[in-house]
């Protein structure tokens, strides 16, 4: 009889273990709430436009070879990626931007704009970096730390990498000109963290990028889901939509299997969660069997920011060349911004925004003619009380005001936008069962990172396994795909 695995979630860390567990024999089912696969990385389709609900940024991608390699397929047969260049364009609040790519001397030059002696502390910093991004990333992102002693292990490394710094301080430390500081600093925000509180660890990113580029899967990121969903299926696995789990059994400190919304019981070997970790144990496990993960111990932990999201169409184009696919629009502050967000958990009447133009480069996810856009705002979780039934519509008012008068003239005239759909903390919470509406899951803090994060085998129960953003090494496409790898090496 071949080993029976339930993964709870089609997001890209349970795909990613699916896929890993079919190819080795196992029989493996996927169980998904929504009506279509991709967790956060959900396609909304309106009115001809399709818009990526969630990850649009594509790094690292020999994790996706390493998949279809199992199988002897390539990538290209499921979808393509394209690298882009610049990376992002990073505007300040006097609208002047900064790019950048993996070329040294071009990154150089942009410098050489706001700083030019920054640029030895550039090169600096970047050699720094890659030693962080050998061992953060390269050495221990695919490996477990289940035991305290694995921890241990990595102290001394940790301590020479100066990981105790934040990313700001980090960075700081290479970067006098306020303006690049930021640029160089920003990157936490990307997998949920606060740059002036997330371990110096995170600075691997941007090496990372650097390493392998960021890339567009053409069609929007729901095509790289799309071709992982046909592969783990030819490789004989099941998916079951409209099926969100109402309890993970437990029986002798043991998962037994899972129930559905219907009291239907499922038997398992194992069980993967790919759902988020707090919501797991809090609201799939009955507090009876949990000794470890108590409710107070769940809710004394720290959590990502949530983010409020605007999807729209425009029948305006705005293909002359001052925006980029990538854009991170920097407001006035930064350090007090965050701290809005991430301490004060405020509603702040000023924001930092990302701002993303996928027709730029890919015209067929619009209609003909037109341009779609993706623009998020980092918020507080709901653990800050503000109500978005009534905050939403003036937020998203005021963003797209924003826009209108500094970066996409006329967007608010009357007819031009003709698709549009937003979400905030709410949907994280209800739709996608995030505890507080979290958008990554556990904040990446070093108190909370490694041994001290929520671990790939449950503490509580052997059987029970966690794969993305709130377990380790964290959120983002390469940790996600990367917890997938270790979840395989686990159940062996």
């Amino acid at each position: 009889m071949k080993k029976k695995i339930i993964v709870i979630g089609s997001g890209f860390g349970g795909l990613g273990a699916a896929i890993r567990l079919a190819a080795k024999g196992y029989d493996v089912e996927i169980f998904e709430k929504l009506d279509k696969p991709g967790g956060r990385a959900y396609v909304y389709e309106i009115n001809g436009f399709k818009f990526d609900g969630g990850p649009t940024v594509i790094t690292a991608p020999f994790l996706f070879d390493e998949l279809f390699a199992l199988a002897d397929r390539k990538t290209s047969d499921y979808f393509t990626l394209k690298p882009l260049d610049p990376f992002y364009r990073i505007f300040n609040d006097k609208h002047e931007f900064f790019d950048y790519n993996s070329d040294t001397d071009f990154t150089l030059s942009q410098i050489d704009k706001f700083n030019p002696a920054d640029k030895q502390g550039y090169l600096d910093f970047i050699k720094t970096a890659k030693a962080i991004f050998q061992k953060g990333f390269v050495e221990l992102a695919d490996k477990p730390f289940l035991n305290f002693s694995d921890m241990m292990k990595i102290v001394p490394d940790m301590i020479k990498l100066r990981s105790q710094k934040s990313v700001y301080s980090y960075t700081s430390s290479f970067i006098k000109n306020d303006f690049l500081r930021q640029c160089f600093s920003f990157h936490p925000l990307l997998v949920g963290g606060n740059p002036f509180d997330t371990t110096s660890i995170y600075a691997l990113i941007h090496y990372l990028e650097r390493e392998w580029g960021i890339h567009y899967a053409m069609g929007g990121t729901g095509t790289v889901v799309n071709g992982l969903v046909k592969f783990f299926l030819e490789l004989g696995g099941k998916i079951h939509y409209n099926s969100e789990i109402k309890e993970i059994n437990i029986k002798n400190r043991k998962v037994t299997g899972i129930s559905l919304g219907d009291n239907t019981f499922i038997p398992a070997d194992s069980v993967i969660s790919n759902a988020d970790v707090a919501f797991t144990y809090r609201s799939m496990i009955t507090e009876e069997h949990r000794k470890k993960f108590t409710n107070r111990k769940i809710e004394k932990m720290r959590y990502s920011m949530s983010l409020f999201v605007i999807y729209f169409g425009s029948r305006k184009r705005y293909n002359d060349g001052s925006i980029a696919h990538h854009n991170i629009i920097l407001g006035p502050r930064y350090k007090e911004l965050l701290n809005d967000i991430f301490k004060r958990k405020i509603l702040a009447e000023d924001f930092s925004l990302y701002l993303h133009m996928p027709t730029l480069t890919d015209p067929s996810v619009a209609p003909e003619g037109c341009e779609g856009f993706y623009v998020l705002s980092p918020v507080p979780h709901l653990g800050s009380g503000i109500n978005w039934i009534d905050e939403a519509k003036p937020y998203r008012d005021k963003i797209m005001q924003f826009l209108g008068e500094s970066y996409l003239p006329g967007i608010e005239s009357e007819g031009n936008i003709i698709a549009e759909h937003y979400i905030d903390p709410l949907h994280f919470q209800n739709n996608l069962n995030s505890y507080l509406g979290s958008a990554f899951s556990v904040e990446p803090v070093l108190t909370q990172s490694a041994w001290f994060r929520p671990h790939n085998r449950s503490e509580e129960f052997d059987n029970l396994y966690f794969v993305g953003a709130g377990t380790h090494p964290g959120a983002g496409l390469p940790g996600v795909l990367s917890s997938s790898k270790i979840v395989e090496k686990l159940i062996g």
